[in-house]
């Protein structure tokens, strides 16, 4: 009987072992597993064709992201951490973020701001996305300094490190002036080249989106489109930004027509910042206007990135300004706009399936 039992134990044993083998051979390594889908690891290599955004094998590709408020200040960069950008990518449908960096307001880089506090939140920032997957817009957040001619040198400086920096990777994107204004086309063309030849000096494909006049808007005014008309040459992979709120009548009068324009005579555009309230931010937010930009734009596969990540008391902020957590924010703790920008992304996604 004793032996019998030992032999039952021996044998029981052996099933035991034979079990926790089988379970670590065969269970697929789930990291791994979710690494290999992410957006960067689908994807690839961005590149430009034509008017539209490809991806490394050819396809026509669509960002869609969320900017982070002005990392300069504390409405934005406690969002710079990889569960906020993990729970836009994986609740919200997400697969890019942009980190924007004003240059002239309080804490702006060109005017007092710690540059290297600064450059450490970039950092951290393209850090977490790339650890994701995602990809990510270096946003040189030009606004109150009006015309980017003012600030060259410091961008120079800056896109250098930065090219230098990241030039082996696939995700980053160089948003090199983010709403020039009171200054023209040509002015703007003037600083791109130089700030573009910088960025080439190291990084020879990467993605560079040049802002436009008057906020962004592709022109001097509603009617004029010497962007379209006098783009940057002799350069690969760049784009135009275009800027909208929803809820800013002019915009939705005259953007629609600049963006077709554009697009006719070849030019790629990427919405590096919209909003579903009125430009200032503030306001009433419009669901009736912002679903006729997202079927605008998805039907040509136009990426966008909605402003802006931050709980400030404002329309256009994704979550409530009651909310004090950074990341995992269940839906009572986003803003109107912020449960309508989420809903959307994520039937977006779906929409796209393995495209997305």
């Amino acid at each position: 009987m004793k032996r019998r039992r030992v032999w039952q134990r021996i044998v029981s044993l052996l099933l035991v072992f034979v079990m926790v083998f089988t379970v670590a051979v065969i269970q697929p390594d789930v990291d791994a597993f979710a690494a290999a889908k992410t957006p960067l690891a689908t994807h690839g290599r961005l590149a430009v064709k034509g008017a539209d955004l490809v991806d490394a094998k050819g396809r026509k590709f669509q960002l869609r992201g969320v900017s982070t408020h002005g990392i300069n200040w504390d409405v934005g960069y406690p969002y710079v951490n990889k569960a906020a950008f993990q729970t836009l990518r994986d609740d919200w449908g997400a697969n890019a973020v942009r980190l924007a960096m004003y240059t002239s307001e309080y804490n702006g880089y060109c005017s007092g701001g710690n540059q290297l506090a600064l450059r450490k939140q970039i950092y951290k920032g393209v850090k977490c996305a790339t650890e994701l997957g995602m990809y990510v817009i270096i946003d040189w957040h030009i606004l109150n300094d009006g015309n980017p001619m003012t600030q060259l040198a410091q961008a120079k400086s800056f896109f250098a490190m930065m090219a230098k920096n990241f030039r082996k990777q696939n995700n980053i994107i160089y948003e090199i002036c983010n709403e020039p204004n009171g200054c023209s086309w040509t002015s703007i063309k003037s600083y791109a080249a130089q700030v573009i030849k910088v960025i080439r000096k190291y990084d020879k494909n990467g993605i560079i989106v040049v802002g436009t006049p008057t906020w962004s808007q592709l022109g001097s005014d509603g009617t004029h489109n010497e962007v379209a008309d006098s783009p940057i040459r002799g350069y690969r992979n760049i784009m135009y930004s275009l800027h909208f709120y929803a809820n800013e009548w002019s915009h939705n009068k005259y953007l629609p027509a600049k963006l077709a324009y554009a697009r006719k005579k070849g030019i790629a555009v990427m919405v590096t910042e919209y909003g579903m309230s009125a430009a200032s931010g503030g306001g009433g937010i419009s669901a009736a206007n912002m679903k006729k930009w997202f079927a605008r734009l998805d039907k040509y596969n136009i990426s966008y990135f909605c402003w802006s990540l931050s709980n400030k008391n404002e329309s256009c902020s994704l979550l409530s300004y009651k909310t004090r957590k950074t990341s995992k924010w269940k839906t009572s703790e986003l803003s109107a706009a912020g449960r309508y920008i989420r809903s959307a992304y994520r039937a977006r996604r779906k929409a796209l399936g393995s495209k997305a």
